[in-house]
């Protein structure tokens, strides 16, 4: 029987400044971690499955999702929208697993207001210069989808005083050694321990 509640975090970052690739080298490395699978009103890109990446979902369908308060956050970026659903929150962290929100500010914001303990960490770029060579890299999106996505990156990151704790994505091997840290160190604090380890605490002490 599991004896723990898996813990609930938030990872944010502009488009471009890594996160997808830190979270995917961070899932190799942490055991019961996984990443909550949002819905999104946007097209599927080549390669993504249904499910696996994003559960693609029709925009009258998520309108009515989000009036019938299925999400635990929502919101627009760009000219899409996405949410977390909370059912499937709930029941991962109810199996044991820490659950990552891979969101953007404004759900942040949202999940804040409802959960009552969530670590929050933003993802910066080393320089808005390394920001626009990683989107062109990408080889994904249009020039102009680009331009837009430097623009709104300025927003985005302007955020970042909001969050728990703040990396910056210069070099990936450095980037990813202090994201595991926050993950170890999270599981290693007073709640959690005596959450998983009570029989043994009172056998202890008791």
């Amino acid at each position: 029987m599991n004896t723990r509640t898996g813990q609930l975090y938030i990872v944010s970052a502009p488009s471009g400044a890594g996160k997808s690739s830190l979270l995917n080298a961070l899932l190799e490395r942490v055991d019961n971690l996984v990443v909550s699978v949002s819905h999104t009103t946007r097209q599927p890109r080549p390669g993504e499955q249904d499910g696996v990446h994003y559960h693609f979902t029709p925009i009258d369908v998520f309108r009515q999702q989000v009036a019938d308060g299925n999400f635990l956050e929502y919101a627009q970026v760009f000219d899409n929208y996405y949410g977390t659903s909370r059912l499937s929150v709930d029941a991962l962290r109810d199996a044991g697993k820490d659950v990552i929100l891979e969101i953007d500010w404004q759900g942040a914001q949202q999940v804040r207001e409802c959960a009552e303990a969530v670590t929050s960490i933003f993802i910066l770029p080393p320089s808005v210069a390394a920001l626009n060579q990683r989107l062109h890299g990408r080889g994904q999106d249009s020039e102009e989808t680009i331009q837009r996505r430097m623009r709104d990156a300025r927003s985005e990151m302007s955020h970042y005083p909001e969050y728990d704790y703040l990396i910056i994505n210069d070099d990936f091997d450095t980037a990813l050694a202090e994201l595991t840290c926050i993950f170890y160190s999270a599981r290693l604090k007073l709640a959690p321990q005596i959450q998983q380890h009570k029989t043994l605490l009172d056998a202890l002490v008791g």
